[in-house]
């Protein structure tokens, strides 16, 4: 069955010290790398996966877990790939999620997590959000906030735009360049679906220049 070990294996294989430099250095020195870049990893996951099987989902907990105990970005990067094999989440699984988000923090992995993750156990049990994302926006923890306001991003017309709207506006005024960054983003992408009512809200709303720029973006290439 497929572990940690196995998957260690796998990434090890394509280690570059050279390459880990240049990716902490991008990074911020956030954490230290391997020098594994994306497609190599995913190769390095999916043969793991091809030589030893999928987990189930108490066994892929464990997993995500241990892989988020080591040091090295890749071993986190690597949980999120296998969590994107996942098509339906148990109901409980979005605790998990939320131990990731706030874990190791930083905009690579919670962005994964948020939109696809939580992005697709929410449209599984769509009477969980409110009272989940609730919690994140209203979090002292920002990465929890930045979740709230992107997890919708593909949604497309399924998009609750009042939710978004309220959310955004809990943060409208911070000075975070992570909440800015996060509200530009999610009403950029809303804009592809409904630029009217983006720019409308946008002109309405007293929100940071970075936020208006990034949201305005789409709408200001017709």
């Amino acid at each position: 069955m497929i572990n940690t070990t196995t998957i260690q294996t796998e990434l090890l294989s394509f280690k570059n010290p050279i390459q880990a430099k240049k990716m902490e250095k991008y990074m911020r020195n956030q954490f230290p790398f391997l020098g594994i870049k994306t497609p190599e990893r995913r190769k390095a996951v999916k043969q793991a996966i091809r030589k030893h099987g999928f987990p189930d989902h108490h066994n892929l907990q464990v997993l995500l877990y241990n892989l988020w105990s080591l040091d090295e970005r890749e071993y986190h990067n690597a949980a999120l790939d296998l969590l994107g094999y996942v098509k339906e989440f148990p109901e409980g699984y979005i605790e998990i999620i939320e131990d990731l988000i706030t874990t190791k923090s930083w905009w690579d992995t919670v962005d994964s997590l948020a939109v696809q993750s939580a992005g697709t156990y929410f449209r599984q049990y769509p009477n969980k959000i409110k009272a989940i994302t609730e919690k994140w926006i209203t979090s002292p923890n920002l990465w929890l906030n930045r979740s709230a306001i992107i997890f919708q991003i593909s949604y497309k017309s399924d998009t609750d735009f009042e939710l978004l709207k309220r959310y955004i506006r809990l943060h409208s005024q911070s000075k975070e360049f992570f909440h800015q960054k996060a509200i530009g983003w999610a009403l950029r992408e809303y804009s592809k679906t409904e630029p009217a009512a983006v720019e409308k809200f946008i002109k309405q709303e007293e929100l940071a220049p970075l936020s208006k720029r990034e949201g305005l973006k789409r709408i200001n290439k017709h």
